[in-house]
């Protein structure tokens, strides 16, 4: 652990109602609807609290639903919904659902989704909910990249340190995160700020080159886990790039290395190419599998049929550039 992991908590626990209220007019949550909340046995209480107050305050009803379960990103698509009689029924009848772990790769957040109900994911640490959370302007640089990858059909992706990769799109759909849950059937991180789509099946090819700086931030350990015979943690995952201007590259160097501290961050620095590895199951594809890398890289320069939006790790297009705040 690096030292500065030590640092002490600065955003005072007595805000976090503040900014959960915040959070949830972002996500413009209204009197009379209904928050189903997803806890598990290691979710903070004091942001099951804050989440209670601030929709009390809004005029929402709010209840908890906590599993039995620890999920985390080292048991991506555990279906902490579902197995239990009744919570998926539960959560679908929500107008909107908070949860407090990784949903990511299971069958209940697509079945929830597809009947309207908004998802909005919290993991990181109180003082990223501060800092992350989206300034003015980001929802519509995510959009209008959004835009830019729905119509590109071939992505070419380069680096000095050696990075060739090109794949084609269309066949699965572009995902959009921009930091709250404000659009029916819509999943969204607190922190969020970025774009992916997964590339068409078998057109991934080239060569990608990690460099220093570059950040693996999913646990390599799956691997290990994978039957012999199993080849698809190798396949290519979700590719995108981030723009949230609050996400800083070197946080890692501020807050040490602890996961809690860089679930969002990492992925949503402007400017970095988000290369993966393993299951496409989220985006409709069938590949399923534990084996699973996320790798934040700086530096690259990424075109879009030709048209460069990336350009050695910064943002090229004016449209997807956002101001940043100072918190």
């Amino acid at each position: 652990m690096i030292q500065a992991g030590f640092r002490a908590q600065e955003v005072n626990p007595a805000k976090l109602a503040q900014l959960y209220r915040r959070e949830l007019q972002l996500c413009e949550v209204r009197k009379g609807e209904t928050i189903a909340v997803v806890s598990d046995l290691a979710t903070r209480r004091e942001y099951i609290q804050a989440a209670f107050a601030a929709a009390d305050d809004l005029g929402a009803d709010i209840y908890e639903l906590c599993v039995n379960s620890l999920p985390s990103w080292t048991k991506v698509g555990v279906p902490t919904i579902g197995q239990c009689k009744g919570t998926l029924e539960a959560v679908s009848a929500a107008d909107m659902v908070v949860v407090f772990h990784v949903p990511l790769f299971t069958k209940w957040l697509k079945q929830v989704m597809d009947g309207g109900t908004r998802v909005l994911m919290i993991i990181d640490a109180p003082d990223d909910l501060e800092q992350l959370m989206s300034p003015a302007g980001l929802k519509e640089a995510c959009k209008y990249a959004e835009s830019l990858y729905k119509r590109t059909k071939r992505v070419h992706v380069t680096s000095e340190a050696g990075t060739e990769l090109t794949y084609e799109c269309g066949e699965y759909p572009v995902m959009t995160q921009w930091g709250y849950a404000d659009e029916r059937g819509h999943f969204d991180h607190w922190g969020g700020g970025h774009i992916h789509t997964f590339p068409n099946e078998g057109s991934a090819h080239g060569t990608v080159v990690l460099q220093p700086g570059d950040i693996v931030i999913l646990p390599y350990c799956r691997y290990g886990k994978s039957s012999p015979g199993d080849r698809d943690p190798y396949a290519v995952s979700h590719l995108g790039w981030g723009m949230n201007p609050q996400a800083l590259w070197y946080g890692i160097a501020l807050h040490g290395d602890t996961p809690e501290r860089h679930r969002a961050a990492a992925r949503t620095f402007p400017g970095n190419f988000l290369f993966s590895t393993g299951p496409n199951t989220q985006g409709g594809g069938k590949r399923n599998t534990r084996g699973h890398y996320d790798v934040p890289m700086r530096d690259c320069t990424i075109a879009l049929d030709g048209k460069v939006v990336i350009e050695r790790g910064k943002i090229a297009e004016p449209k997807m550039r956002v101001q940043r705040e100072t918190r």
